[in-house]
C-alpha cells in the first residue's frame, strides 16, 4: 500500500499506483487508474481525477486540478535527452484538462520546464521540454508549444496555434486560434493569422479586463501605433519612443520585449 493511503485527509483510489517514495500533501485525491511515480512531489489539495500519469522530477504546488489521460512530467520528446533527471516545476491553483501532455526539461536547455500559478491549459495543448509558462496564462485546446518556449504572465494562445520553440510571447498578448507562430508576439498586441501572421494593435479589451486605467491604455496605444502604423522602421520607432520622457513603464517593457528578441518580432 502507497504511504498516500496513510496520509492524513488525502485519499488514493484502490486501482491507482502510487510510489512511495513520491511525496503526497494533505487533502490530495488522487482518482482512479493514476500513476504517480517516484521523485515527484505534491502540494496540498492536489485532485487527479483519473488515468493520469505523473513522473519526475516533478514538484507540483497546491491545489492544482489534473483531468483524464494527462501526461505531466514525462521525458523529454528531445534526440539529445540521454535519460538525465531533468525537472518540473509547477506552480499553484492550476487546471490541466483531458490529454494535456507537459514535458520535463533537457540539460542543453538548462534541464528545467516551469509552469506558473493560475494558469488553464486546456485540453490536447502540448507543452514541450524547457518551456517557461507565466502566472495566469490560458492555453486553449490543442495550443503545441515547442521547446525553449517563454509565455509571460496574462498571456493567452489560441486554439490550434503551433508555436516554434525559441519563440517568446509576451505579456498580456492574445495570440488568435490557427495561428502558426515563428516569430515573437509583442506584449499588449493581438496576433492573428489572417492574410498571413501579423499584429493587429493593442489588446485593448484584455487590458480592461486587467484593470488597466484608460491613462495606461492610451500610452501603450500611442506606442503602438509609432511601432505598427508610422512610416519608420523598427530601429526608428524604438528611437522616437524612448526620446519621449512621458512614454510609461508599458511602452519600456515593449521597448525592452523588441531590443532583446533573438527571433525577430511579429509585426
Amino acid at each position: 500500500m502507497s504511504v498516500i493511503a496513510k496520509s492524513r485527509d488525502s485519499s488514493v483510489a484502490a486501482t491507482a499506483l502510487v510510489d512511495p517514495r513520491a511525496i503526497i500533501g494533505a487533502g490530495c485525491k488522487i482518482g482512479p487508474y493514476c500513476v504517480i511515480g517516484p521523485d515527484v512531489e505534491l502540494g496540498e489539495r492536489c485532485e487527479f481525477i483519473s488515468h493520469v500519469t505523473v513522473e519526475g522530477p516533478s514538484k507540483i504546488g497546491s491545489d492544482n486540478r489534473f483531468f483524464p489521460f494527462s501526461s505531466i512530467g514525462l521525458a523529454p520528446q528531445d534526440l539529445t535527452y540521454k535519460g538525465e533527471p531533468t525537472r518540473l516545476e509547477i506552480g499553484d491553483h492550476n487546471t490541466m484538462r483531458e490529454f494535456v501532455t507537459i514535458n520535463r526539461g533537457t540539460v542543453k536547455g538548462g534541464g528545467l520546464t516551469r509552469i506558473g500559478s493560475h494558469t488553464l491549459i486546456m485540453a490536447y495543448v502540448h507543452v514541450a521540454h524547457d518551456c517557461f509558462i507565466g502566472d495566469h496564462v490560458l492555453l486553449a485546446n490543442a495550443a503545441t508549444l515547442g521547446g525553449h518556449v517563454i509565455v509571460e504572465e496574462w498571456a493567452q494562445v489560441g486554439a490550434l496555434c503551433p508555436v516554434h520553440h525559441f519563440v517568446r510571447i509576451g505579456a498580456y498578448a492574445f495570440v488568435g486560434g490557427g495561428t502558426t507562430v515563428t516569430k515573437d508576439v509583442l506584449p499588449f498586441s493581438k496576433t492573428v493569422a489572417a492574410r498571413g501572421t501579423h499584429a493587429y494593435g493593442l489588446n485593448a479589451v484584455g487590458l480592461e479586463r486587467r484593470g488597466f486605467s484608460k491613462g495606461r491604455i492610451r500610452k501603450i496605444h500611442h506606442a503602438y501605433k509609432t511601432l505598427l502604423a508610422s512610416k519608420l522602421n523598427t530601429t526608428q520607432a524604438l528611437e522616437k519612443l524612448k526620446s519621449e520622457p512621458d512614454r510609461g513603464e508599458d511602452a519600456d517593457m515593449l521597448i525592452r520585449f523588441i531590443e532583446q528578441s533573438e527571433r525577430g518580432v511579429i509585426k
